[in-house]
């Protein structure tokens, strides 16, 4: 029973991957999702590595080297992914419940395109609906400067 919660839970993660790589049509160093629920808020972000440049995915454009093809960065598109992601971080608070699991409030997913290599993080408690200014999109800039910041 637990691994069959470990492989839906596995696969939705990589179904937020998987959204965000086509975005990029598979052309990125590393992918970055950050989704969260609680206290019945739904949020995701998230943006890339590509060539050495840590861009949100409006700014996609800004990391191309000469020569290279342009993205499609258009709103539709964006809204397009964080509605997946969303959906797909409320399909993990049902399977969570489906299990009686704890629900993750905070996923934060890595992948690493060039080895393959997948990491992900993720926190129990509230993170922002508890503070009386910081939003879920706080917390995924944060985040994003985090890492821009430190190369990660």
């Amino acid at each position: 029973m637990m691994s069959e919660f470990e492989d839906q839970f596995s696969e939705l993660q990589a179904d937020m991957i998987s959204i965000c790589m086509e975005y990029v049509e598979d052309r990125t160093d590393k992918v970055y999702v950050y989704a969260s629920q609680e206290e019945g808020v739904t949020s995701s972000n998230f943006f890339y590595l590509i060539n050495d440049k840590y861009v949100e995915p409006h700014n996609l454009n800004e990391a191309l080297e000469n020569g290279e093809r342009e993205y499609d960065v258009s709103a539709d598109r964006n809204f397009a992914v964080l509605d997946i992601l969303n959906e797909n971080m409320k399909k993990v608070t049902s399977l969570c419940k489906t299990y009686d699991i704890d629900m993750p409030t905070e996923l934060k997913l890595i992948y690493d395109a060039k080895s393959g290599k997948f990491q992900a993080s993720y926190k129990y408690d509230l993170v922002y609906t508890h503070d009386d200014v910081k939003t879920a999109d706080h917390i995924a800039d944060e985040w994003f400067e985090e890492v821009k910041n430190n190369h990660l």
